[in-house]
């Protein structure tokens, strides 16, 4: 269940809807969501929307400021889900796998017959 807090502004079922409908999105990367928080700030003529996710392991946060409420909703969704697709594709990342096979080469004692050849 999301909670969605406003200042200044009146939640109506629309909007409830249409933040649902964009957390739902998230969904296809399988991944479940924890405790899902979304508020909405009314500033002179633009609308703030901040929203805050859990998932296993990290916390996702995204902010967005629009004049119109539903592309400041659109955009605060596709940042989040930016930063899912990154969460979930990092153990495939070519960094990860370069930093893996560095350890594991120094596990087996490559870095020990290096000095002993070298060694002045």
């Amino acid at each position: 269940m999301t909670k969605i807090t406003s200042k200044h502004l009146e939640v109506t079922p629309l909007i409830r809807e249409r933040i649902q409908t964009r957390l739902e999105k998230l969904s296809r990367h399988d991944i479940q969501l924890i405790n899902p928080h979304v508020i909405i700030v009314q500033e002179k003529l633009q609308f703030k929307i901040e929203a805050s996710v859990g998932i296993p392991g990290h916390k996702l946060f995204a902010q967005a400021k629009h004049e119109d409420l539903y592309s400041a909703i659109n955009a605060m969704g596709q940042k989040l889900e930016k930063q899912l697709n990154r969460q979930t594709h990092k153990p495939e990342a070519q960094r990860y796998t370069c930093l893996k096979t560095d350890d594991e080469t120094l596990a087996y004692g490559f870095k020990g017959d290096f000095e002993a050849d070298y060694a002045a």
